[in-house]
């Protein structure tokens, strides 16, 4: 019997390559359309070889990569950067929306922890204007 090329799960290579910290979660991930390979959605079984293009939407940030190989285990993050090549465009991208969200944070994101009194009845005021 030939081997070909090694193929392996997309929801089990997103966990390999560290995109998702559970399979469970790329499987929802790629149920919920965040997930695409070749420009096409697909379901959590699809396989997946070397030189397959893949767009992921994960953690409010957008990678476009090519899977270079593909890992039974999950390795450490050094050796899963091997599993993939990001496009340079997606690079480009990635850096210019961490650059954005430097300069311009989303409001509220300098708020810690629960509120004082006075902000609560301020909220509760604001909410509910009667």
């Amino acid at each position: 019997m030939i081997e070909s090329e090694p193929r392996q799960r997309i929801d089990k290579w997103l966990w390999a390559a560290r995109f998702f910290k559970t399979r469970s979660l790329a499987a929802a991930a790629i149920d919920g359309g965040k997930v695409r390979i070749n420009t096409h959605p697909v379901k959590p079984a699809k396989e997946i070889r070397p030189g397959d293009t893949l767009d992921i939407d994960c953690g409010g940030q957008r990678w476009t990569v090519v899977v270079k190989g593909t890992n039974e285990q999950r390795r450490p993050a050094a050796e899963a950067h091997h599993l993939y090549a990001e496009t340079p465009e997606s690079l480009i991208k990635r850096q210019r929306a961490m650059e954005l969200g430097k300069l311009a944070p989303a409001p509220g994101a300098d708020l810690r922890g629960r509120p004082t009194k006075k902000a609560g009845r301020l909220i509760r005021r604001f909410a509910n204007p009667g």
